[in-house]
């Protein structure tokens, strides 16, 4: 297999952007990228989009994407796996380059999700519809029902919940792309409007609409494009159940676990050598359990580790330092490659405020429904 680097990012912000259409948002991204690098054709195209059918009418996505972009006749194809889709498009992105089957790839996610549909009925798509959706279960109620397990077996408490929210915001409110780039206390989280308890509005991410997109090439070639290319060193996928009652411990992410040890022992890495990270932090309690699962902190240690700084810039592992999903914001599709596009600028040094200082090697974590799926990409600097 060849090294694979990214030599080149673009995303939209994200939020409620009336003004543009699906197709809008993901030339946009794609435009971007390919003038940060200097290029003016790609071999492949992969979409990563979770329900463009049923957001906004529009499945097909590949070839229409390619057209709009002014590239019909490449291969083009639109990747799913629910909220884990921009993750898995950079997956099957890495996996072309690596193989030898493409020189120079164009990976992007993209939602459209503020157009009218009923967006609580979409998203429970990616939940199991015989023993979950059928019963009246929402997302919120899944992850509030981790969140349960979570108190139940560590004594996690919904100030922690909340720390998660106020860190995210902090560092959001630095970031020119999220969606609420605002700070809020404490008190405002603990006093917003109860979702599903224990979870309250400002531990939710909102609905957003946005676009991202990175040009990928053999490693070997990335000097046409760049002076600073950032090298994935390596991709882990699994699944795991989709409903929370076939799981032996809902609080665990079973599948983050997997595609975590399968990314680390590709790249020969531990926990402890990854200086910066972006985890799918969809509900604040998830940001808690993905750090255990992605074995920065033991089990149990989730929410400690937000609590006294370990997570926060200029703590021993930074997580989310784009604002993550919950300020950011979560235009489902474009998440894992938005995330991805945060280690790129993080490793390269370009994130401004949010830089951590001497990052060298990076992780992104994004994942699907409930946790269903995963997948986890550790970024190094060349």
């Amino acid at each position: 297999m060849r090294d694979v680097a990214i030599v080149s990012a673009g995303m939209t912000r994200f939020g409620e952007l009336w003004e543009s259409s699906l197709r809008d948002l993901f030339v946009e991204a794609a435009v971007e990228a390919l003038a940060g690098a200097g290029a003016d054709h790609v071999d492949e195209l992969f979409v990563g989009n979770m329900s463009g059918g049923q957001f906004v009418g529009q499945e097909h996505l590949g070839p229409l994407m390619a057209d709009h972009l002014g590239m019909a006749g490449i291969p083009a194809t639109r990747v799913e796996s629910a909220c884990a889709s921009g993750g898995a498009a950079l997956r099957q992105g890495f996996a072309s380059v690596a193989s030898g089957m493409s020189d120079l790839v164009l990976v992007a996610g993209v939602e459209k999700m503020t157009d009218g549909a009923d967006v609580t009925n979409v998203l429970a798509t990616a939940a199991d519809q015989e023993t979950e959706v059928y019963h009246g279960i929402t997302f919120p109620g899944l992850y509030a029902m981790i969140a349960r397990a979570h108190m139940a077996k560590h004594g996690t408490t919904e100030e922690d919940l909340s720390w998660v929210s106020v860190k995210a915001h902090r560092l959001g409110a630095m970031n020119p792309k999220a969606q609420f780039r605002r700070e809020v206390t404490l008190a405002e989280v603990m006093a917003s409007t109860m979702v599903s308890d224990p979870l309250r509005l400002l531990h939710c991410s909102p609905v957003s609409d946005g676009a991202a997109a990175v040009l990928l090439c053999p490693l070997a070639d990335a000097k046409r494009y760049t002076d600073r290319p950032v090298k994935i060193v390596a991709s882990g996928g699994a699944t795991g159940s989709m409903a929370l009652a076939d799981r032996k411990d809902p609080a665990v992410l079973d599948a983050v676990v997997t595609a975590a040890e399968r990314a680390y022992g590709m790249a020969g890495l531990a926990p402890k050598d990854i200086q910066v990270a972006e985890v799918h932090d969809c509900f604040s309690i998830a940001e808690i359990c993905c750090v255990e699962a992605l074995g920065f902190v033991c089990e149990g240690e989730g929410a400690d580790a937000v609590r006294w700084g370990m997570t926060a810039l200029g703590g021993k592992i930074p997580v989310n330092t784009s604002g993550g999903l919950k300020s950011k914001g979560h235009p489902v599709g474009a998440t894992g490659v938005a995330q991805t596009i945060e280690i790129f600028e993080q490793l390269r040094g370009e994130a401004g405020d949010r830089q951590v200082e001497g990052a060298h090697r990076g992780l992104a974590q994004n994942m699907g429904g409930s946790g269903a799926s995963s997948v986890v990409h550790i970024f190094e600097r060349v």
